[in-house]
C-alpha cells in the first residue's frame, strides 16, 4: 500500500512538473529531460509512468476534462439557475487556472493543436456541450432571450472565454483573470438577458469576481 501511494505521488509530481513547463515554455520546447530535472525524479521513474511526452500531454488533458466536468456537476447539483451555474463554472475555471498549472497547461495544449486520444473529447468540444446545455436551460427559465441562436452564442462564449485567457497569458498575470471574466459577463449579460433580470446577473458577476479575486 505504501509503495502504491508513493507511486501515485511520483506520478502526480511528474504531471505537475510537466504542466508547469508546458505552460511556461510550450509543449514543443519542453523535453523529457527538462521534466525529469524540474520534477526532481529519475528518468526511470518518469518512464515507469509515461512512455513518451505525448502520454504526459494526454494525462494533463484528462485531468483538465475531469476538473471541468466536476465543476459543472457541482454547480448543477447546488440548485442554481442554468445561467448562474454557467457563470459560476467560468469563474471556477478562472480561479483554478490561476492556482493550478495543470489547467493552464491544458489550455495551452488545446490551443496548440494537441489532440486527445479517444474516447476523450477535445476540451473545446466538451466546453461547447456544457455551455449549450446551460444556455438551453437559461432560455427555458426566461433568463436568456428566447430568440437567440444557442449554437452561435455557445460558440462565441467559448471563444470569448478561451481568447481572454490566451491573450491574458502573454499580456498580464493570471491574477487578472477574475476581472477579465467579470468583464466578459458584463458584456454578455447586456446582450443576452432580458432587462428585468439583468441587475441580478450583473450583481452576481461582481460578487463572483470578489469571491475569487486574489487577496
Amino acid at each position: 500500500m505504501a509503495r502504491q501511494v508513493r507511486a501515485e505521488q511520483t506520478r502526480a509530481t511528474i504531471i505537475t512538473a510537466a504542466a508547469d513547463l508546458f505552460d511556461r515554455q510550450g509543449y514543443e520546447s519542453t523535453s523529457l529531460s527538462d521534466i525529469v530535472e524540474h520534477a526532481h525524479v529519475t528518468k526511470g521513474a518518469l518512464y515507469f509512468h509515461f512512455a513518451a511526452k505525448e502520454d504526459l500531454a494526454h494525462a494533463i488533458l484528462e485531468l483538465q476534462s475531469a476538473t471541468s466536468r466536476r465543476l459543472a456537476r457541482d454547480t448543477e447539483i447546488r440548485g442554481h439557475t442554468s445561467l448562474e451555474a454557467l457563470m459560476r463554472l467560468t469563474f471556477g475555471i478562472a480561479r483554478m487556472s490561476a492556482e493550478d498549472p495543470v489547467l493552464r497547461a491544458g489550455l495551452r495544449l488545446a490551443t496548440g493543436g494537441t489532440r486527445p486520444r479517444p474516447p476523450l473529447s477535445h476540451p473545446f468540444t466538451e466546453w461547447l456541450d456544457i455551455v449549450t446545455a446551460r444556455l438551453l436551460g437559461a432560455v427555458k427559465e426566461a433568463d436568456v432571450h428566447p430568440d437567440v441562436d444557442i449554437d452561435v452564442v455557445a460558440h462565441s462564449l467559448v471563444c470569448f472565454f478561451v481568447g481572454t485567457r490566451v491573450v491574458g497569458r502573454s499580456r498580464e498575470g493570471v491574477a487578472r483573470q477574475p476581472r477579465r471574466t467579470a468583464e466578459m459577463w458584463q458584456i454578455l449579460i447586456r446582450g443576452l438577458v432580458p432587462v428585468t433580470r439583468r441587475a441580478r446577473y450583473l450583481s452576481l458577476a461582481a460578487r463572483l469576481e470578489r469571491e475569487i479575486a486574489p487577496v
